[in-house]
């Protein structure tokens, strides 16, 4: 599958990524705004999972930033949708044929920790994924990597310091923490946010944390930003909504784009 895959999208562009992105709910944009050499629609892409989420468009870019060669999923797929954790990991291998060695993933989530405030930025330093089934499960390609990956550094302590050191020169506030990955489509409730904060959550959402997985498994270097796009159930004081987490990737969508264009220009 990932061979007739890879085979469409050579016919499409010969471009080798050095650097794979995923955009987030409401943060695509950033895709329209790069030097654009060729894009791809998931639909015409062989046994390909495609996007059914709200603002996720459903395309690979491919293109430049900051003189670096990049692709970028303007979209991601979800447990939510339908789609098993191997069909998430799909597109995560795929880039990694078409030559990329670093992954750099985005997401808005729901802040848990009492630091944090909508509109925030925060550097994913570790993941908790045990509440949805890994994307490792079954037989294992060792093509793509070993049986048995080693997750003690999901999120790459050189990129993080290069995310933090352009954040702070390009006069960005910036924070970090542990990510919760749950199902959804459903937002949590209070008890179970208490639960994730009970278990060291910073902020919670539902992706990333399987694509993480996916990524060291293949051999990506990873690194991770969550948009705190709203407080989690019972820590804000009204009901969460979907509109309430576009508004605020739209707030923060000038501040979001530069720090991923600067943080790839230093990666």
């Amino acid at each position: 599958m990932l061979q007739k895959q890879l085979d469409y999208i050579r016919e499409k562009t010969d471009i080798a990524p050095e650097i794979a992105i995923i955009l987030g709910s409401g943060l695509g944009g950033l895709a329209n705004e790069i030097d654009v050499k060729c894009t791809v629609d998931y639909s015409d892409i062989p046994d390909f999972p495609v996007s059914t989420a709200p603002g996720h468009q459903g395309r690979f870019v491919f293109g430049k930033i900051k003189n670096k060669n990049v692709v970028i999923m303007q979209g991601r797929v979800h447990l939510y949708e339908g789609y098993t954790p191997q069909q998430i990991a799909n597109p995560i291998r795929l880039m990694r044929k078409l030559g990329a060695e670093i992954l750099f993933l985005t997401n808005a989530s729901g802040g848990i920790n009492s630091t944090l405030d909508v509109g925030d930025f925060m550097v994913i330093d570790d993941h908790i994924s045990c509440f949805v089934e890994s994307p490792l499960v079954g037989k294992n390609d060792d093509t793509i990597g070993v049986r048995f990956p080693d997750m003690s550094e999901v999120y790459s302590k050189r990129l993080n310091g290069i995310i933090f050191k352009t954040a702070e020169k390009e006069n960005i506030n910036i924070k970090s923490g542990t990510y919760l990955q749950l199902r959804g489509p459903n937002f949590e409730t209070p008890a179970e946010i208490k639960m994730a904060k009970l278990i060291g959550a910073d902020a919670v959402g539902m992706s990333t944390a399987i694509e993480a997985q996916t990524g060291v498994h293949c051999g990506f270097e990873v690194c991770a930003v969550s948009v705190i796009s709203n407080l989690a159930c019972g820590i804000g004081k009204k009901p969460i909504t979907s509109d309430e987490v576009r508004e605020t990737a739209d707030k923060v969508a000038p501040d979001f784009k530069k720090l991923i264009k600067e943080s790839i220009g230093n990666f």
